[in-house]
This record gives C-alpha cells, structure tokens and sequence, in this order.
C-alpha cells in the first residue's frame, strides 16, 4: 500500500499502488528490458500520473515553481519519496534541491511527526516559495530545516551514517559529487533516491556525450557499482534511481 494525497478536502486516502515494489534484491540497476510501443507507453506513463491526486497546497505549489521556473517532481515520484520515507519510519532526511516545496511536502508526509527535513538550495527565492507552502501546510517549523548555500559546501559539513534518506534533484553535472556526499551520510538500511536520472532520454542515448548526460552516467555507475548500495532505476517522471544501503 502506498500513501496518496485525496481528494480536494485534502485528506489523505490509501490506495493499492501503481508501481512495482521498491524492496526487491537487485544487487545492480534494473532496466526495462521491454519497452511497449510508444503510443502504449506513454498512456501508460500518463496513468500513472493520473493515479496520484494532489490537494490544493500541493496544486498551489506547483503553480508557484512554474511561476520560478523551476521544474517540480511529478506527482507519481512524489508519491515514491513519500512512501520511501513512510518504509523507512524517516526521521532525518536531507533534500538537495529545494525547488518550491513540492518535493519537500511529499517527503515530510511520509516521514515520522519528530523527524526534520533539512533542504539545501543556494536560491533564496526558491526556499521562501518553500516556507510559505510548509506554512501553508501547517508544517512545525522545527520539522524543516532550510538551508542556503551551495549544496557542495554545505553536505560535508553534515553527520556521517545519520540520515534515513537523501533525495538528490538538483544540477545533473555535480550528481557524482552529490552521490559521493549521500552515502557517506546514509545510515545502515538508509535508501538514496537521485531524480533526472534519464536526463530527458538522453542518459540511454549512447549519441549523447555532453557533460551534464556524462555526469549523470558517471551517478548512475558510481551507485550500480557500490558494493554496499542495492539499486533500481524506476522510468517515472525524468527517471528516478533508488539505492538502499547494506
């Protein structure tokens, strides 16, 4: 079972999910060995979409990360990290990139009512949108901690082994970096989750080699490769690699 925003009273409802168990035994990425026709795939994708229902807080966020351009996570891998949260009982988890909130509001709804969101973004007008759709959301402000700054500065001042998840939506060119940081700050049985991991389609493009595509691939090894790390590479939204720790 998966938890899922309801309907516009803003209630949450459960209901059976759409997307194959994340707790399987993979020891490396998993991809799609069978890809449907694209007309099929596509509806597919779209019912997945259409499968979670966001409330108003969450449309409204949406509406302002439009408004920056920042691009959000859709709503079925909001749906993902909230229910990653909710399997790991988080109490401690660290998003790098804050956007507008939208991510960050997914997350705190699966994670434990004592545990912290601490979110790192280096633009200040994107974490205002954020605080204001927490507050809007009636979250306690001790249950987020935000962050300004250069996130390659800020995650290594953080703890080693103390975080239940990291969630990585930010510039596709630091993710090496950025996978390097998360886990070291992974408990044991923690799980890292890195957004973009198809880059618009074109990490599976063999033809794309531009630096951004490279740095994505480089992630994505880094985490296939880690002994300690069991993965899966979900197609949802721009793609969204899942990795626990031992």
């Amino acid at each position: 079972m998966c938890r899922w925003y309801g309907e516009a009273e803003g209630h949450l409802r459960k209901t059976p999910a759409v997307v194959a168990p994340l707790d399987c035994h993979a020891v490396s990425l998993v991809f799609v060995s069978h890809i449907p026709a694209a007309s099929a795939l596509q509806r597919n994708l779209a019912y997945v979409e259409e499968s979670v229902v966001e409330d108003e807080i969450l449309i409204a966020a949406r509406e302002r990360a439009t408004e920056l351009g920042v691009p959000p996570v859709p709503p079925s891998v909001g749906a993902l990290l909230s229910m990653y949260a909710q399997l790991l009982g988080a109490r401690a988890v660290v998003e790098v990139g804050t956007g507008a909130g939208i991510s960050g509001l997914w997350l705190l709804d699966g994670m434990r009512e004592d545990g912290t969101l601490t979110t790192i973004d280096w633009e200040p007008e994107h974490q205002r949108a954020a605080k204001d759709a927490f507050r809007t959301a009636d979250i306690a402000p001790a249950r987020t901690r935000l962050i300004a700054g250069r996130a390659l500065d800020v995650l290594p001042r953080l703890a080693d082994d103390t975080y239940d998840l990291v969630f990585i939506d930010a510039a596709p060119l630091e993710q090496p970096q950025y996978v390097e940081q998360a886990v070291r700050l992974l408990r044991e049985g923690g799980a890292l989750l890195m957004y973009n991991a198809l880059l618009g389609g074109r990490v599976p493009d063999p033809a794309q080699r531009d630096p951004a595509t490279q740095a994505v691939r480089t992630a994505t090894r880094m985490v296939a490769e880690d002994p300690d790390l069991t993965s899966v590479l979900i197609p949802v939204g721009d793609g969204l690699l899942c990795a626990s720790r031992g």
